[in-house]
């Protein structure tokens, strides 16, 4: 129970926070910061999360810090959809899927992926662009 308490805890510091100023600095384009923009799976509301992703072929790959139950995660799961603004373009993600350990560490390369693989981190997601963002 303390341990559920304490994370959550975590999370709001850092949507309260440091996700303010990744938020500017993504949608500046600046940095290793992009957007995934979402739809709430109950509000219908539009959320924007700020992540570092890796960029590949065929699309993004996402390293689920925080475990597949984070909000963001989920609601572009039920939407089998969403948005991700790089590099000050966007791009829409038609498919959300599991991607292999080593496949996910090599697409963040040098000292992020010696970092993720430090940190004991083997849960990525490829997020497959599909059509171009309206």
């Amino acid at each position: 129970m303390a341990t559920g308490r304490v994370k959550r805890g975590f999370l709001w510091v850092l949507k309260n926070t440091l996700n303010r100023l990744t938020l500017r600095l993504a949608r500046w384009g600046h940095g290793p910061f992009s957007l995934v923009r979402h739809v709430g799976r109950s509000s219908g509301r539009t959320f924007e999360t700020p992540l570092i992703l890796a960029r590949v072929r065929e699309g993004f790959v996402a390293e689920l810090t925080y475990g597949d139950g984070v909000n963001w995660y989920r609601n572009i799961v039920a939407a089998g959809s969403c948005v991700i603004v790089a590099g000050g373009r966007e791009y829409s993600i038609d498919a959300i899927e599991p991607y292999a350990t080593d496949a996910g560490l090599r697409a963040f390369g040098g000292p992020r992926a010696a970092i993720l693989r430090l940190l004991g981190r083997e849960e990525f997601r490829l997020l497959r662009v599909g059509s171009p963002a309206d």
